[in-house]
């Protein structure tokens, strides 16, 4: 797939503005499942699939400030959490003493092979460039143990925008919408199986999805 122009400084604008953003991104999200019921349901069928595999560990990858990692482990996992941003992670560990959080980028995921019983990216491929995706969802398949679920969040519709301020701060990030058949095909294309999609409007986002898949 041919790079996208004006994505070269993709990863560094992405860490930069999240950094910037961190202490009012956990304000603004911290309460934000209390008023999302399908997304909990979604969630719920997650650690379920993760549970009746005999647990082990979870990866919540793009896990911001850590409201789904901790979400995850109230559910009966043993969930962790990496990001890119290291001011998120602070704020992570802040929030969620007790839970582990890493700095890293899901480009260059640094588990090992078959590490991780489950899977989640909970609305952070939508700052992955369109070329960067298949080998990110390759990194998501070699970690996960065979038959693991791989729980994906997104914005549903096409076309990306540059977003120049959110919670309060400047910003400059891309964000992706794709569809269902798109990311479908990309998950079919990197060795996962589609277990369900649902398209949803909640206050994650205005026209959301998600997937569940298995490796």
């Amino acid at each position: 797939m041919e790079k996208e122009p004006g994505t070269d400084d993709w990863l560094q604008n992405t860490r930069t503005s999240y950094d910037t953003v961190a202490e009012s991104y956990a304000d603004r999200t911290r309460h934000l499942l209390d008023e999302t019921p399908e997304e909990r349901g979604a969630l719920a069928r997650f650690a379920g699939l993760v549970r009746a595999r005999g647990g082990g560990p979870v990866a919540d990858v793009g896990c911001g400030t850590g409201r789904i990692t901790a979400h995850l482990n109230r559910l009966g996992t043993d969930a962790f959490g990496i990001d890119l941003s290291p001011g998120m992670i602070e704020t992570a560990r802040h929030e969620h003493p007790g839970l582990r959080f890493d700095t890293g980028s899901m480009t260059d995921l640094a588990l090992p092979d078959a590490s991780v019983t489950g899977l989640i990216a909970w609305y952070t491929l939508i700052h992955v460039p369109d070329h960067e995706i298949g080998p990110v969802l390759a990194h998501f398949r070699r970690v996960l143990r065979p038959g693991g679920p791989l729980l994906l969040g997104f914005h549903v519709g096409d076309g990306v925008r540059l977003k120049t301020e959110g919670y309060g701060h400047p910003m400059n990030v891309r964000v992706h919408r794709r569809s269902h058949d798109r990311m479908s095909a990309w998950l079919d294309e990197a060795g996962f199986t589609v277990r369900s999609r649902t398209t949803l409007t909640s206050a994650e986002s205005r026209l959301g999805g998600i997937v569940l898949a298995h490796r």
